[in-house]
Formats: structure tokens, C-alpha cells, sequence
């Protein structure tokens, strides 16, 4: 309804608080909606009153929308999604008048003037006259008839004002043709809207087709949504450009293909700007049962070939990919119906009769078999810590239980890592299903068993698609029910979907960009004997999958679960969930001792953090110990680095209380710092023997490298040092030799991504505005180049490329071009990234000033410098599932190489050598070594100081002595392997260096 004058904003004011009531309740009845309630007492303040009259008590905002079209289903359409709004020469001359109405009703105080006129008059038009009579009869207002030719009749409201109806468009004007009828009146009609899109399909062909003939790539997303899906579009939008083809987005999913018009056009470069810091996808994704019959699958092929399209690149999960490659099997059936239907000619169809298909995997619950990771995986599992988190402080404050539900339908991916990243007591997953008989009692005594040691809280996390061994699923108010048993006050908490929302975590930015340029590439090497492949990610490196391999073995493990053999369905997931879930087990259900050692192989195992500290080095030394202890071991924690031990001997056991809930704190509870062994080597042996510490774990950055390395080095004159050494990689640079990861450096880059997104937004605010982000990483350009690529830097630059006046002047060159190409446009904030040690010379600032000043007043420049912020509060998802695995695996380096000396020198000694018992009651073969008539011979196993060298998914314990002499450069304190130089390459192409480059080099020649 609108008010007929054109105003559509009127008050009405009143001092007693009856009339307020019932005028509110009056209005409600005939259709306005309440939108703001404002109470003005002596606590408001603020934000709280912005809007509200200064005189005003109470205040009362209603609104009657426009009336707008109704979908299939009848559900209202928004009216900014109706043909009308967006095409306004559709809409009829009435419809002019289809605006919505404000009303504010106001309670101010008896010493108010009030209007001398009042009551008042408002006419009001609507098409259903009958509806507004029953309406005022059924709440006791009498219609009375209307003396004006164009109102129907009036209500008088609470207060005696005026309210008129009519169906009239032209007050005073008694004008047949502009007189409402009913709703139809305001919409267009459906053959005016399908001759619109007709026209408008012609007009978007032709335009295609008048262009040169590049190849033609339509990219779409499909199914459920995943964070990360707009940075995979942003990717092939450029890396197509890039590579000299022509881009359509599908709209809608399979919807634009079958549909066509609006829903498959053409995207350019400036269409997916600022897409890397958006969650969801905004080319939209919807299900369509059309695209599920052959007959819409034939309208998508006519839709493709009219617009000259022969390759579509498809980011979903397996029924998407499924979907697309059947269309591909389909197509050369398709195109030859459409020529014999007449609705194509031979002539158009001949240039496109090979369809060719990429995949790219979309999907939060990490699903899809034959690839490591899928594009939003991790940025689900971030936000169930998140959530996770503060449901902790809560559940300890109370002492109470938690049952958390997460997604995860035939996948229990996101469960067990979370109740890894969360310190869970228990974990339900559809691969592992518990005893139909007694889940319950074996979960209550994992939970009793953990209260009795002194946990506060308890957590369960179930996936949505839990079941026990009879198929019966496992509900969170079956779990809560159980855990009530014990006593414990407990609540439900389902996450739903806020796990799928958000901006996309640093990993899934990085690999959605990847595998986008991949896919691009995947198409123009596409011949018509390729099976369609799947671009996934395999131990760190984009690869091509066989998609139909792909989806068999991901759809095998759902049917290997309905068949009861949970074994298969287990061996089916990657190793990394198969290990995950051992891990878990060692760390929550089975740490009972039924797993311990025997009492002559248990160890005692010291911890130590060395170096600058990170958000993963408690949650690695939580998962050591609470391994540790599960095997009977006795584990101690060293306090303050070599320098604590050294000065202090600040060395003692750790308990399972003291570190059970170490997993979401970031910093160093032991306390850390760059002091190495070489201070004082003969007083760290010393506590070393002193405790009859038998394996080292050392946690840290590159001082914990050097460390592992001194303590080798001093072997000859302290045999205690003989033990089993391992350094396990934890640094924000990532600049330790032999790794391609080091722990906390995740957590970095999250950190980095979210202050960059804020540096971009308050730059795209100011339009013409270019921020500096100076970066940590020392000597290693590894987070300047990965924080350039997930953040759409402009430029990056490294200790490992030399900045020069040409390098900064090819930057302003790109960066005029990127603003020329905005024309003030949102998302056009500008951002160069630089390493802290990039150069000497060419400093954060010195940078920004240049860009000022030779930019000539086209735009200015600011420095950022986030500083220590960058090491993170709270350890990312993904440096916690890493920090457990790795952590163990190091613990289980140290158990197996004890285990292998031990044999070696009982083979020894049943020869006759050795020594006897010491005083002490040890062997003193402990040394590792013996002596054969006078001859020193050592174990074969002292190659056991180890780097932990993580490779992708695998880990590789890499000789520190082989890493210091052939890839390390110990005055930049870096590895000489460069493993992430393909980054600045695909940041160059997507960034449009390397079109500028390319445009240069054309116009030159």
C-alpha cells in the first residue's frame, strides 16, 4: 500500500499511554509490520535513541511494504528481486505508486504542544477493499461512507484521525484506466517478462558473438556453498583472461545454464575485484531439478553453443561434479537433437562439438576422496573452534558438559578434527561407529574418567551423520541423556549452518586461487580424449584427478557404511583421517594405560621451546605429553629454554591436569627464548643425566634447529646427547630447513588476512588510497608471498627478489591502471605487501612515499605494520590438528629409536660385552655405545637427531647434519630451497602484472 499523496512518511503523536497501545495495536491490524520499538528512560543512551524525536517518551515504527510478487511455492520475493525492479520498463504506469509507507507513532509528554489540527487525514490505497472492511468489522471500527469521489470510505484509528481507502491512483481525477484492481495491476505480465528475456538472451549472444572468437569458459558453483568459492571464481575469471580467453559466470548453478539471459554472461577483470575476503559465492549456487532431465540438460547445451561456450569449470561437491560430467558424456547427443528439433543448424553446432569438463572441489566436510583438502574444509573447522572456544569458558565456569553438533552427513572429517583442535573427551563419526550395546558406558567412563583427574568441563562432539554399529543413528540429545547419568549439567549446542559462513581462512584463499588458474590450464591442455579431470591438492601440489575415479571412491564409502563394513569405509579416507583418528584416541578415549608399555621400556621424555614464540606451542607440547603419559611414559617439561635449565636446572614432571587444556592458547606456557645449548653444553648434559632424560623433543623456530644441531655436534664429549633428538618446526617465518611447514605459521597468516581485509576496506572507503603492509618472515619471503595471494596484493615484495627503481616504477604503473580501471567503484582498495627484510634501503615507508609522490595526486599512500600481532592469540584450526599429529609423531620417533638401541645392545650384551650394572642400577650402555677388545663401537641407530620435515600430508625425519651442510644458510638463518616461488608466479597473473607485461610487450612490437 502507499499513501496517495506520494508522501510516504507521516507521525502521529500522543501524550497518554493507552492511546500509544492502542494505536499501535490498530495500524498492526490492517497490515503495517513494527520495525523499531524506542523507550526513552534514564539508562538510555547512545546508540539506543538515534532516530527518536528529543521529546519523544516511546516511539513506534511501522511499515507497510510495497506488495511484490509471490514465488512458486508462495513464499514473497523481495522486491529488489523482482523483474520490475530490475528492469523498470516492464513496470505499468500504476506501479508507480507501489512504495512503501513509514508511520511513526509517538508518546510524548502533557507539556508538549500538541497540533491544533489533529485529528488528522491520511488516505491510503490499496487493492483489496473488501479485506480492509472485514477487518475493521472483526476489530469493532465502523467504515463510514466518503463525501470525496476517490475515497472509498474512512476508519477513524484509537485517536480519531482519519484513515482513508481507495483503489484510485490519481486523487481528485476520476480516471477509470488508473484505478486499482488487484496486485497484477503493479506486475508486468508473464508474456511481456518472457519477450524481455528473449530480447535480452539475443542482446547478450550477439554481443558474444560479435566479439573474436577466444576460447569460451563458463565457471559456475554448485550445490551447498563453501568460503573460499568466490576466490576459486576470481581465479578463473583472470587466469582466463590472462591466458586469452573469454569468461561467462553461471548464475544460479546448473539454474543458468538451462535458463540463460542474465543468469550466463560475461564476467571481466574488474567484475571479481574484491571477491578473496568474501564468504559464500556471490555467482550464487541453487539446486536445480531441471538440469536432472535430459530436457534440461538439452536447453543448457543450446544456452552453451549460442553463446559460443565449450567448457565449463564447475567448483561444488560430488553430485555436482557427477552432474557435469554426464553432461559431457551426453553432449554429442545433445547437440545432434537440437540440430534435428531445428532449433540449432549444423553450422552452428560444428565449432563446439566437444564439451570439455573441470572439477573443482567445493565442500566443507572434506569429503571428496583422492584429494587432501577441498575449498572450505578449513574454514568450516575454523569456525567450530571458534565456537567451540567459547562454549569452553562457559562449560568450565559451571563445571558443566557439552554436546556439540557439526555437519558432516556421511563424512566425520570435521568431528574428529575438532574434537582433536578441541580437546574433546569423546567423537562420534559415521566411519567409526561405536557398540549399538554400550556406547554409552564406554563414553560415560572416557568422561567420569577425565572429571576424576580434575577436568572442569566436559565436551562430546557428534557429527550430524553418526551411528552406531546397527545403523541407528546417534543423536546429541541421546548423548546428552547419557552424560545427564553421571550427573552432569548438560546442554545441546547444534552449530548448524554458521560453520559454512564467514570469509574463507588464509588455506582455502590460497587453494581455491591455485586450483582456479589450475583449472584454466586444465581446459586449453584438454584434448577430446581426456577424461574430465578433477583439480585437486596431493601432498602440497595442485594435481589433476580423474573426476569419475574421484566421485566412485567418495560415493563407495557411503555405500560401504550401509553395508555394515565400517572397516572398508575406514580404509577408504585418507590416511591423514585414519591417523587423526588414532591420535585422538591416544590423546581422549584410550589414555586408561591399557596402552602403556611395559614397565622396562618406559621412557622419560623432556620438552623444551626454543626461539620467538608461536600461537602452536602449547597445543604441541599438550599432545607429547597427554601421547606420553597414555604410554606410561614419564614426561618433563624444561622451563625457559637452555637458558632456564642451564641457570635454573628449571626441569620437572608434567601432569595430565597440568596440559589438558594447553590446546587453544597461544604463547609458550613454559616459557621460551633464543638461548641455545653452546651457552652452557656441559650443564644441560648434566640435568640431561641428572633426570636420565632418554629422548628430547625440541619445539621452535630456526634457534631449535641450531640447537638440535649443537647437541649433535657435542656428542663425542657428552655421550648423553647419543639419545633420540627431534626438532619439531614451529615459527611464523616458516624459514626452518627440510619443512615445508612450520607450526603457529597458520595462525600467523589468519591473522595477517584479517588485518589485511581491514586495511583494504578502510582503502576502498578513501577510494584513492594504497596501503604498505610491512610483513614478519626475516629472511624468508614465505609469508609476504602467500599473504600477497590470499589477500589480492598488487605487489610483494621479498628478501629473495631485489627491489629496484624498476621494480617500484612497474608498480605504479599497475596501480594507475587498477585505479583508471575502478572508476570509483566499491572494492577498490589497493594494497602492496612487504617483507620486514625485503631491502635495506627500500623501507616500508620510503615505498609509501615514492607511490605518493610519483602518483602525482592520482592517490595516496599509507604504511601498516601489524608488529607481534602477527604471532597470533589463539591457534588457527589448522595449527592445532598439525601440532597433535605432528607432536605425536615426533613422540613416536623417539619411542621407536629407544626401542631399536635397546636391541641392539642386548644383542651386545648376550655376546659378552658391555658392562655390568652401574651403582645407580643402570646400565651403563646407556652411552650407546660398547667396547670390543678396546675398540669403541656405537649403535648402528645414533642417526636419530632428527628435523621433523613436513612435506604436504607427509613427514619425512630429515638428518640435521645433511640439512645444515646442504640446505641451510646459517647467516640468513634460512633454507636455500625456495618451495613457494609458484605463489608470486600466480599472484603476478591474477595481481595483472603479467598483463601488463604482456600489453607492454604487444604495443612495443
Amino acid at each position: 500500500m502507499s499513501l496517495v499523496s506520494n508522501v510516504s512518511f507521516t507521525s502521529v503523536t500522543v501524550v497518554k499511554t493507552q492511546d500509544f497501545e492502542d494505536l499501535v495495536k490498530f495500524y498492526r491490524s490492517f497490515g503495517f509490520n513494527v520495525v523499531r520499538i524506542f523507550n526513552k528512560d534514564a539508562n538510555s543512551t547512545g546508540t539506543e535513541l538515534n532516530g527518536i524525536s528529543s521529546d519523544s517518551r516511546s516511539e513506534c515504527w511501522l511499515v507497510a511494504y510495497p506488495v511484490t510478487r509471490l514465488d512458486d511455492t508462495g513464499n514473497v520475493v523481495p522486491i529488489q528481486e523482482t523483474v520490475e525492479y530490475s528492469h523498470p520498463e516492464l513496470a505499468s504506469s500504476i506501479s508507480k505508486f507501489n512504495k512503501g509507507v513509514v508511520l511513526k507513532i509517538r508518546l510524548v509528554s502533557h507539556d508538549v504542544h500538541k497540533n491544533a489540527e489533529m485529528p488528522g487525514r491520511i488516505v491510503v490505497l490499496t487493492q483489496d477493499l473488501d479485506s480492509i472492511r472485514a477487518i475493521a468489522k472483526s476489530q469493532g471500527f465502523n467504515s463510514e461512507e466518503s463525501s470525496d469521489a476517490f475515497v472509498d470510505f474512512y476508519i477513524r484509528d484509537p485517536v480519531g484521525n482519519m484513515v482513508g481507502f481507495t483503489t484510485h491512483t490519481a486523487p481528485g481525477r476520476d480516471v477509470e484506466a488508473e484505478q486499482l484492481k488487484g496486485e497484477s495491476d503493479f506486475f508486468a505480465s508473464d508474456v511481456s517478462v518472457k519477450i524481455m528475456r528473449e530480447e535480452e538472451a539475443n542482446r547478450v549472444i550477439a554481443e558474444a558473438n560479435q566479439k573474436s572468437s577466444k576460447k569460451r569458459i563458463a565457471v559456475m558453483t554448485s550445490g551447498g556453498d563453501s568460503p573460499g568459492m568466490c576466490a576459486a571464481v576470481r581465479a578463473v575469471v583472470r587466469a582466463g583472461i590472462y591466458f586469452d580467453c573469454e569468461v561467462f559466470g553461471c548464475y544460479e548453478g546448473y539454474s543458468g545454464l538451462v535458463q540463460g539471459g542474465d543468469l550466463l554472461k560475461p564476467l571481466v577483470w574488474e567484475d571479481v575485484r574484491g571477491w578473496l575476503s568474501l564468504g559464500g559465492t556471490l555467482i550464487g549456487t541453487a539446486r536445480c531439478q531441471e538440469f536432472r532431465e535430459r530436457a534440461g540438460r538439452l536447453q543448457g547445451a543450446k544456452n552453451m553453443v549460442l553463446r559460443g561456450i565449450d567448457a565449463l569449470i564447475v567448483c561444488g561437491g560430488d553430485g555436482s561434479l557427477t552432474g557435469a560430467d554426464l553432461f559431457r558424456s551426453e553432449w554429442p547427443s545433445l547437440l545432434d537433437e537440437l540440430v534435428e528439433s531445428g532449433e540449432l543448424t549444423s553450422e552452428q553446432v560444428a565449432p563446439y562439438r566437444t564439451l570439455t569438463i573441470v572439477g573443482m572441489v567445493g565442500s566443507i566436510d572434506n569429503d571428496m576422496a583422492m584429494t587432501d583438502n577441498t575449498i572450505g574444509a578449513y574454514s568450516s573447522l575454523e569456525r567450530i573452534c571458534e565456537m567451540v572456544d567459547y562454549i569452553d569458558t562457559t562449560a568450565a565456569s559451571h563445571s558443566r558438559a557439552f554436546v556439540v553438533e557439526v555437519m558432516g552427513r556421511h563424512c566425520g572429517w570435521l568431528a574428529i578434527m575438532a574434537g582433536v583442535c578441541c580437546g574433546a573427551d569423546y567423537v562420534f563419526v559415521p566411519e567409526q561407529p561405536p557398540s549399538a550395546a554400550n556406547w554409552r558406558e564406554e563414553m560415560k567412563k572416557v568422561c567420569l574418567r577425565h572429571r576424576e583427574r580434575g577436568r572442569r568441563k566436559t565436551t562430546v562432539i557428534v557429527a550430524e551423520g553418526a551411528i552406531d554399529d546397527e545403523l541407528n543413528p546417534i543423536t546429541s540429545e541421546q548423548v546428552k541423556d547419557s552424560l545427564v547419568e553421571l550427573g552432569l549439567d548438560t546442554r545441546v549446542t547444534t552449530l548448524g549452518h554458521v560453520q559454512r559462513g564467514g570469509t574463507a581462512v588464509a588455506f582455502d584463499r590460497l587453494l581455491a586461487t591455485m586450483q582456479g588458474v589450475e583449472a584454466v590450464k586444465a581446459v586449453l591442455e584438454s584434448t577430446p580424449d581426456t577424461p574430465s579431470p578433477m583439480i585437486g591438492i596431493q601432498e602440497n601440489k595442485v594435481v589433476h584427478i580423474p573426476l569419475v575415479e574421484a566421485v566412485k571412491q567418495t560415493k563407495a564409502v557411503a555405500a560401504a557404511i550401509e553395508r555394515k563394513d565400517f572397516e572398508a569405509a575406514f580404509k577408504l579416507r585418507d590416511a591423514v583421517f585414519q591417523e587423526t583418528w588414532g591420535d585422538f584416541a591416544a590423546l581422549s578415549t584410550s589414555d586408561d594405560a591399557a596402552g602403556a608399555v611395559p614397565v622396562d621400556k618406559r621412557l622419560n621424555i623432556a620438552v623444551v621451546h626454543v626461539g620467538a614464540p608461536t600461537a602452536a606451542l602449547n597445543a604441541a607440547t599438550r599432545a607429547a605429553i597427554l601421547y606420553l603419559l597414555s604410554r606410561g611414559h614419564t614426561p618433563y617439561g624444561i622451563e625457559n629454554g637452555f637458558s632456564g635449565l642451564i641457570r635454573h636446572g628449571a626441569i620437572s614432571k608434567l601432569t595430565w591436569l597440568d596440559v589438558v587444556e594447553w590446546h587453544n592458547v597461544g604463547g609458550s606456557f613454559l616459557g621460551t627464548n633464543r638461548s641455545l645449548p653452546s651457552t652452557d653444553v656441559g650443564t644441560v648434559a648434566f640435568y640431561m643425566q641428572k633426570f636420565n632424560i632418554q629422548g628430547l623433543l625440541i619445539i621452535g623456530g630456526f634457534e631449535a634447529y641450531h640447537a638440535l644441531h649443537e647437541l649433535k655436534q657435542s656428542r663425542e664429549r657428552y655421550p648423553i646427547f647419543n639419545m633420540p633428538l627431534v626438532c619439531l618446526p614451529s615459527t611464523v617465518s616458516n624459514n626452518v630447513p627440510g619443512t615445508e611447514y612450520s607450526l603457529g605459521c597458520d595462525t600467523c597468516l589468519n591473522v595477517l588476512v584479517t588485518y589485511c581485509d581491514a586495511v583494504k576496506q578502510s582503502a576502498s572507503a578513501s577510494r584513492r588510497r594504497v596501503f604498505v603492509v610491512e610483513v614478519q618472515g626475516g629472511n624468508c619471503g614465505y609469508v609476504a608471498s602467500y599473504i600477497g595471494l590470499a589477500t589480492g596484493a598488487l605487489a610483494v615484495y621479498r628478501p629473495e627478489d631485489n627491489i629496484t627503481l624498476k621494480s617500484v616504477r612497474e608498480d605504479l604503473k599497475l596501480l594507475e591502471k587498477s585505479f583508471e580501471d575502478d572508476q570509483g567503484e566499491d572494492r577498490s582498495g589497493k594494497m602492496v605487501i612487504r617483507n620486514e627484510n625485503a631491502s635495506s634501503i627500500y623501507t616500508t615507508q620510503l615505498i609509501a612515499d615514492i607511490l605518493r609522490e610519483e602518483a602525482h595526486g592520482k592517490f595516496e599512500s599509507r604504511t601498516a605494520i601489524p608488529g607481534h600481532v602477527q604471532q597470533g592469540r589463539i591457534p588457527s584450526s589448522m595449527d592445532r590438528c598439525y601440532a597433535a599429529r605432528f607432536a605425536i609423531k615426533a613422540c613416536k620417533f623417539l619411542e621407536e629409536n629407544n626401542e631399536q638401541i635397546n636391541h641392539s645392545i642386548k644383542l651386545w650384551e648376550s655376546e659378552g660385552f658391555g658392562s655390568n650394572e652401574t651403582d645407580l642400577g643402570r646400565s651403563d650402555t646407556q652411552l650407546k655405545f660398547v667396547y670390543k677388545h678396546g675398540k669403541k663401537y656405537p649403535v648402528p641407530e645414533l642417526d636419530n637427531a632428527k628435523l621433523l620435515g613436513i612435506h604436504g600430508t607427509k613427514v619425512i625425519f630429515e638428518d640435521v647434519d645433511e640439512l645444515w651442510e646442504h640446505n641451510t644458510n646459517v647467516e640468513s638463518r634460512t633454507g636455500l630451497d625456495v618451495h613457494w616461488d609458484q605463489m608470486n608466479v600466480v599472484n603476478d597473473i591474477l595481481s595483472g602484472r603479467l598483463m601488463l607485461r604482456k600489453n607492454e610487450g604487444e604495443a612495443s612490437s
